[in-house]
């Protein structure tokens, strides 16, 4: 292939990705833009797509109502639920490789409960969650999205796992380390970047939860998503600041891929979806 031809080649694939990014940019182009626009150019037609001035009244009307402390819940729930499903994640999967703890098909069963509908149990679950007393709490949110995460985080770990020589840790052992040690010193740096990487995943799984957020939550721990559904009336609809609003719920998104993007590559590359 002559050096024309790589250059044309090379040219086109910038291009592509260009254009894939710029698809998958755009929507949150415009929700920044929603969000500074003035009343006037929010409605305009044709569209204006690049504000004539830098407007902040849809984050102070979010922060003076206190709706901003919607974003704060999530961080919260999704948060914990996250740091509790993978350590309690990581040694059930860490059992069920070393241990076969359950069988050959254990894993197989844990993985078909993340299948279940969600709507199929909303309603026993709200029934349970009244007469414990934990509705509109953290509690309810965290111990609710560490249930329902657990098997995604139990399946992804033990394909990570499954992955380190067991060589490794028989020689850990003999050196005189415990198998708390083995486990904190030697699988979990060796399964370090599909940890992160499923960490990453559930973060946002429960974070974008919507059906039990909506059922379990009334005011005091309403979260992201069900705050921004409540600028949608059947009267008006108030974009200034659900553009605001999806500004401030998709920074930590942004903020968490980011910082993790490493660690979701590498992790994906481990093979992670084996077995």
């Amino acid at each position: 292939m002559t050096r024309g031809a790589k250059g044309w080649r090379l040219a086109a694939r910038l291009a592509c990705a260009l254009a894939v990014a710029t698809l998958f940019l755009f929507p949150i182009y415009w929700l920044a833009a929603i969000s500074i626009k003035t009343p006037e150019e929010i409605f305009a037609y044709p569209p204006v797509w690049i504000p004539s001035g830098f407007r902040l009244d849809g984050y102070v009307t979010l922060f003076r109502d206190g709706d901003a402390w919607a974003v704060w819940n999530s961080l919260v729930t999704a948060g914990i639920s996250t740091v509790l499903a993978m350590v309690i994640g990581f040694i059930a999967a860490y059992s069920i490789v070393r241990y076969r703890t359950g069988g050959d098909h254990l894993a197989i069963w844990i993985i078909s409960q993340r299948m279940i509908p969600p709507i199929c149990v909303a309603f026993p679950i709200f029934l349970l969650f009244v007469s414990l007393r934990i509705v509109d709490t953290y509690t309810g949110l965290v111990m609710l999205y560490t249930a329902f995460n657990l098997p995604y985080v139990i399946w992804m770990m033990r394909g990570f796992i499954q992955e380190i020589p067991l060589e490794l840790e028989q020689s850990a052992l003999v050196d005189g380390l415990s198998r708390w040690a083995v486990l904190w010193k030697v699988v979990l740096p060796m399964s370090r970047a599909g940890f992160f990487a499923t960490a990453v995943f559930t973060f946002i799984f429960a974070w974008n939860d919507f059906l039990f957020a909506l059922i379990l939550t009334r005011s005091d721990v309403i979260t992201y998503p069900v705050q921004v559904t409540g600028y949608f009336g059947s009267q008006s609809t108030f974009w200034s600041k659900i553009g605001a609003m999806s500004m401030l719920g998709v920074l930590p998104m942004i903020f968490v891929v980011g910082t993790m993007q490493r660690f979701i590559v590498r992790g994906f590359s481990m093979g992670a979806v084996k077995g």
